[in-house]
């Protein structure tokens, strides 16, 4: 690392990377970091030594492997039953709004797995083994110093793009409505079409594209989804998604000033945003950090690239604290939902090859 950036919340996030850009000459004209969940809580941005460009998967394949004393103790935070108590408590509250103006239309709740190892977590065995997974975009960054004995990370594979900027494109892709993927191709297929189908599903994927699409309206001379809803996968599961791209009015508007107004999403936040915001705060009963924030860069003529901070974990030495969420809406099931969370946490504990429980899993190579 060369230098910080000014930390801030997210309203100041555009106006401090170009205040940093014009008082510091040196080093790359990039900064890159992460944002938080909670738009009022500051971010970490940083000017790298050196940087360099590529799809960053030279090690894809390579085997991993840890030592055979490692032992992992998980904790979940909360129990499952907790969060499906959150899930049928969240319901109610969305009920009963339903006849409120500005009704609660939608909340993402999450869950976290507290890990505790025998040996430090290996960041870089942990990103070759995600970048397996083509369909996802790996990262790994610093965050702030905290009480932690070793410097906390924010490691993950997402495949959702909250916002890129390139001259006057932009495009943004937002993921909303997901499903568990199946080893068996019938079962796999069957879970992917009931998705494609699924009213509940679909509704709450267009309240998310709809969202995306009046937060950049403002900026875009032309703004559409030419693909329509389409369906996306990872190695464990099935998502809608929605490509959307346009034409930027103004050229020079910087990429931090697109990302703040997009971020928090409908897609991990909720609808309407502070209400649901609100009743995250409420029910999770954990602070999100940099958990559904955003990871990326921006570089000094306002181009860059910021994705959801989704499929991540927090490791810091032998601790490491991974998440998963699921949307609520009108229709959604406890159980079902819990599953859907137990699903997402699949990729993180499959490339560190434990299951859930903290049990090994007898395939370790690539």
């Amino acid at each position: 690392m060369r230098a910080e950036v000014e930390r801030g919340a997210i309203g100041s996030f555009a106006g401090r990377v170009g205040a940093f850009f014009a008082a510091n000459q040196g080093g790359p004209r990039i900064v890159m970091g992460a944002l938080p969940f909670d738009r009022s809580e500051p971010d970490y941005l940083f000017q790298p030594e050196t940087f360099r460009t590529g799809d960053g998967r030279e090690s894809e394949g390579q085997p991993i492997s840890l030592p055979d004393a490692v032992r992992c103790a998980i904790t979940p935070a909360p129990a499952p039953s907790a969060y499906r108590d959150a899930v049928a408590a969240c319901l109610e509250m969305i009920a009963v709004s339903a006849g409120e103006a500005g009704p609660l239309t939608k909340v993402v709740l999450s869950r976290s797995l507290e890990l505790s190892s025998t040996h430090d977590f290996d960041a870089t065995g942990l990103l070759r083994a995600l970048a397996r997974d083509p369909s996802v975009t790996v990262f790994s960054t610093l965050l702030p110093a905290g009480a932690d004995a070793a410097r906390p990370l924010l490691v993950g594979a997402t495949p959702e793009l909250l916002v890129s900027k390139k001259g006057g494109e932009v495009v943004s892709h937002p993921l909303a409505g997901s499903a568990r993927r199946y080893a068996d191709p019938a079962a796999d297929r069957d879970s992917a079409a009931t998705l494609e189908t699924s009213e509940k599903d679909r509704r709450e994927h267009q309240a998310v594209v709809d969202a995306v699409f009046d937060a950049l309206s403002p900026y875009c001379s032309e703004l559409e989804a030419p693909e329509g809803t389409t369906l996306r996968s990872t190695a464990s599961m099935w998502h809608l998604g929605t490509r959307i791209v346009g034409k930027l009015k103004d050229t020079e508007t910087p990429v931090a000033e697109l990302a703040g107004a997009l971020h928090p999403t409908p897609a991990v936040c909720g609808l309407p945003r502070e209400r649901a915001a609100g009743v995250i705060g409420q029910l999770e009963g954990y602070d999100r950090g940099f958990y559904a924030g955003a990871v990326g860069w921006a570089d000094e003529k306002g181009d860059g690239e910021w994705y959801v901070s989704i499929r991540s974990a927090r490791l810091a030495g032998r601790r490491a604290t991974l998440y998963a969420g699921a949307g609520i809406v009108a229709g959604s099931d406890p159980v079902g939902e819990t599953d859907e969370t137990s699903a997402k946490f699949v990729a993180l504990l499959s490339a560190l090859g434990i299951d859930e429980h903290g049990r090994p899993l007898r395939e370790r190579a690539a």
